[in-house]
């Protein structure tokens, strides 16, 4: 046996191993916590059922399932990304979970793409979900998927920069405020229920540039409708992205 065999070398894990078990702590927290849940899968899932069976909005031509499956999946990716990440991480903030977080071997950079992942994690189970009961409902999709996974992946990136940026800027009672309100304003006025074609013409024009309603209406488009790619709304969804991340990364404070 040679000498030293035993020693210890302390150090820091590999940084790949560091970001997945971030993301495996970030992902089970989500999950175990019950107004998340609510807002990430309970909502979407009621809004998605009642809406399809009974006739309180119109939808126009066709199954109202197909209109609406679209705009909850916008929704499920608005809820995860922005919602419930701004609130968890605003509060992260104002705990010193973050500060103590920072000062661990785990670069910054390491746990806001740790916090990605697990967003992306929790959008897969939303999306396999809600697919389903959409089609127990009678859903019949159309389009390329890889349309549609790249309009989900675009939304999320948005959606998460702006989470982030509240998270980061507001006061925890503040972010916790603020994005329930946006959650419930995008909601209506975003295009996921009710059609934009709905609105005052003059109202149409601003509401199309959310991200929101560029994210339902490109998966609409595809998915409802057979749409090739949608360039528009992913150009609307790549400046929102460019914004919110450009912004939480110039702005974000971590104490």
């Amino acid at each position: 046996m040679s000498a030293g065999t035993y020693t210890p070398r302390p150090g820091a894990a590999p940084l790949p191993r560091m970001i997945a078990a971030q993301t495996a702590l970030e992902t089970r927290m989500l999950l175990r916590n019950g107004e998340q849940l609510l807002l990430t899968v309970v909502i979407p899932t009621l809004l998605l059922v009642l809406f399809s069976s009974v006739d309180i909005v119109d939808t126009g031509t066709g199954e109202p399932v197909d209109f609406l499956t679209p705009g909850v999946l916008a929704l499920a990716v608005m809820s995860t990304a922005f919602t419930g990440q701004a609130i968890a991480t605003g509060f992260e903030r104002r705990y010193g979970v973050l500060k103590r977080l920072g000062a661990s071997p785990l670069p910054r950079w390491a746990l806001m793409t740790a916090k990605t992942l697990s967003v992306l994690v929790t959008e897969v189970l939303q999306v396999v979900l809600l697919t389903v009961i959409a089609f127990a409902l009678g859903w019949s999709p159309h389009g390329n998927p890889l349309c549609v996974l790249l309009l989900l992946v675009l939304g999320t990136a948005a959606f998460s920069g702006l989470g982030l940026l509240m998270a980061g800027t507001l006061k925890a009672e503040a972010t916790l405020a603020a994005a329930n309100l946006v959650f419930l304003l995008l909601l209506v006025g975003g295009g996921v229920i009710v059609p934009l074609e709905k609105f005052p013409d003059a109202v149409q024009s601003v509401l199309g540039l959310l991200p929101v309603a560029a994210l339902s209406d490109g998966l609409r488009d595809v998915l409802q409708h057979g749409a090739g790619m949608p360039w528009g709304d992913l150009g609307i969804l790549a400046v929102w992205t460019v914004l919110g991340l450009g912004a939480a990364a110039r702005f974000f404070r971590w104490e």
